[in-house]
């Protein structure tokens, strides 16, 4: 078994990757954000999710790859940001993450079977140093033929253990509700030091064939035109390349290993925090903030467990000592090491950020333990439905119920408390939609309603006045702003966005100055429509939770889109010209969650 590359950090196996395929034809595309565009996923899961229009064909990457040379190619190399909420309950075994790093290859209708297996197996032996100790292919069912092909070719450069397996292990895809997928193949390898422990090889790289799209009822419908969408777990690579005996080992983890971690603490409970502390500065760095829903929660979720594990293994558990009296600095450590080990690489994670965003939910945890506890006393059994209230009312989360609450808890259980979560988020989906019914723009869908035409104009004069304070928040406060959700009425606007902290009184004076300046320029407003791709390029702001078509209008405030002042996915209707709007005023700006600030502005 060769071993050439034992001491290759994790740094240097991305760069190898990387300038592998560059040097094959492949334009290096950077990580997409773990928000995903598409809204029926909650975080990105794998590296193909950005690359899905391309695999369908509805956009053609001739238009928007180049190779080494600058020649159009239809191949891409990334190393994606992913996560997956279905293993949180795993983490602290040998193997589960809930953040991870995928190195893929994909090729939309460049190269097929025969070069993304050569490719595999020349970068596996060679540029890494391993031995293949077996490869998997799809065996066929009643509905798909065997991938015979593939079988063949792993033959043919020598590797002689093939194994064949069914959909469950060598069929992937897709993410979301619908989307391409096929076949796979995959290859397992293994460390010496594993070898001689017993352990068993280890799946590196998952390369998929891309021959069908899944529809909605699960059908399948042939691709017009196949393509290659591969994975590779960096943390799994990273450990048989280092010879280690776990991912834990490698530097991917060692580097963020603090000393001041409770001695106590067992091993599955420091794999828990490594983990999470990874994901918490991602997520974090991508614009979540801790809450009730959706990719909050997970956040939520993640950062009190944290602090349940540190708490229960420096005080016994929460019912022995006082979590108010806790400053939590060893997570603090964890976070910003986790910083420094990943910032070169990933340039949007920043330590102020994140331990800004921590503390508050630092606080949080704390008043919500304290709260909790004072109304546990009052109940005689938590149940589903208690739990659930628990949760709602102080941020609780199941881990932490079910530590404090003790006997109390003892029928509760994860299954019974998720139902009880997803019933409300549907409950108030519901009343979510009920809400919108009525008169006024609702930007997240792009949809005009108001009651008369003296309405109308003042609904469509308070819409571009919302585009010009977006626009200007970025300005006074920075990019990171991003917005969060929004309403119009008739009488005034409602703008969310995401910012760490709480916005002074100069800067709200400021960000109305520059408002009221740009109407008084009386700058035309109009409008383009271009592919989504491509309006993504010219710097279009979006809302990331919307699903947009393929084309989209982008609304502009300047002379020309390249000159733009302000420019945003939009599905209109707008002003003719920023004079129109009339002054601008901010009537009230508030937090209205964690991370997430809210101003209403009126136009007089």
């Amino acid at each position: 078994m060769i071993r050439a590359h034992e001491h290759m950090n994790s740094q240097a196996i991305r760069q190898k990757f990387l300038a592998f395929f560059k040097e094959r034809g492949h334009t290096i595309v950077p990580s997409s954000s773990l928000i995903p565009d598409d809204p029926s996923v909650l975080l990105t899961t794998a590296g193909m999710q950005q690359f899905k229009p391309y695999f369908t064909g509805e956009l053609d990457p001739m238009e928007y790859f180049k190779d080494k040379d600058g020649n159009p190619t239809r191949n891409t190399v990334s190393i994606q940001k992913s996560f997956r909420t279905s293993d949180i309950d795993e983490v602290g075994d040998e193997s589960h993450l809930t953040f991870f790093e995928m190195l893929g290859n994909f090729s939309f209708g460049g190269y097929f079977k025969e070069k993304a297996i050569e490719y595999g197996h020349e970068f596996i032996t060679k540029e890494m140093g391993l031995s293949i100790d077996y490869v998997s292919v799809f065996e066929g069912d009643s509905e798909i033929p065997a991938d015979a092909e593939s079988e063949k070719i792993w033959k043919l450069l020598g590797v002689k253990d093939i194994r064949k397996f069914g959909r469950k292990d060598n069929f992937w895809g897709p993410t979301g509700a619908e989307g391409p997928c096929g076949p796979t193949t995959e290859i397992y390898v293994n460390s010496a030091l594993r070898q001689a422990q017993g352990k068993p090889p280890v799946e590196v790289w998952n390369i998929v064939f891309n021959e069908y799209y899944q529809r909605k009822d699960k059908k399948l419908e042939k691709l017009k035109t196949p393509g290659v969408d591969t994975g590779m777990g960096l943390e799994r690579l990273a450990m048989v390349v280092q010879n280690k005996p776990t991912i834990f080992e490698t530097d991917l983890f060692v580097d963020i290993a603090p000393d001041g971690l409770p001695t106590n603490m067992d091993v599955r409970f420091k794999r828990i925090m490594l983990d999470h502390a990874r994901a918490v500065a991602f997520l974090i760095a991508d614009g979540v903030r801790p809450s009730n829903k959706d990719q909050g929660y997970i956040l939520r979720r993640l950062v009190r467990r944290m602090m349940a594990h540190f708490h229960r293994a420096a005080r016994g558990s929460f019912s022995t000592g006082d979590v108010l009296g806790m400053d939590f600095i060893d997570i603090e450590r964890l976070l910003v090491a986790a910083v420094s080990k990943y910032g070169d690489f990933y340039e949007n994670l920043k330590k102020e950020t994140m331990l800004l965003v921590f503390r508050e939910e630092n606080e949080r945890f704390r008043r919500a333990i304290n709260n909790g506890v004072r109304e546990l006393k009052k109940v005689d059994e938590v149940d589903a439905k208690q739990a659930f209230k628990l949760f709602e009312s102080y941020g609780l989360t199941y881990e932490i119920l079910k530590d404090f609450a003790g006997d109390k808890a003892k029928n509760l259980n994860r299954q019974d408390f998720d139902s009880e979560f997803a019933k409300h988020q549907e409950i108030s989906r519901a009343g979510q939609e009920k809400k919108f019914g009525g008169h006024g723009l609702i930007l997240d869908t792009g949809e005009l309603k108001a009651g008369n035409e003296e309405e109308l104009k003042k609904v469509l004069r308070l819409h571009t006045a919302t585009h010009l304070l977006q626009q200007a928040l970025r300005e006074v406060l920075g990019k990171e702003v991003g917005q969060r959700g929004s309403d119009i009425t008739a009488e005034r606007t409602r703008f969310d966005f995401s910012f760490p902290r709480k916005v002074t009184l100069e800067e709200i004076k400021k960000v109305e100055e520059i408002v009221n300046q740009k109407i008084k320029e009386d700058l035309p407003v109009n409008f383009v429509e271009l592919p989504k791709a491509e309006a993504e390029k010219v710097g279009a702001l979006y809302f990331f939770k919307e699903k947009y078509p393929e084309k989209v209008k982008v609304y502009f405030v300047g002379k020309t889109l390249e000159t733009a002042w302000s420019k945003e996915f939009c599905g209109g209707p707008h002003v003719k010209r920023t004079g129109e709007v009339g002054k601008f005023r901010i009537s009230k700006e508030e937090a209205v969650g964690s991370g997430v600030r809210r101003i209403r502005g009126v136009v007089e």
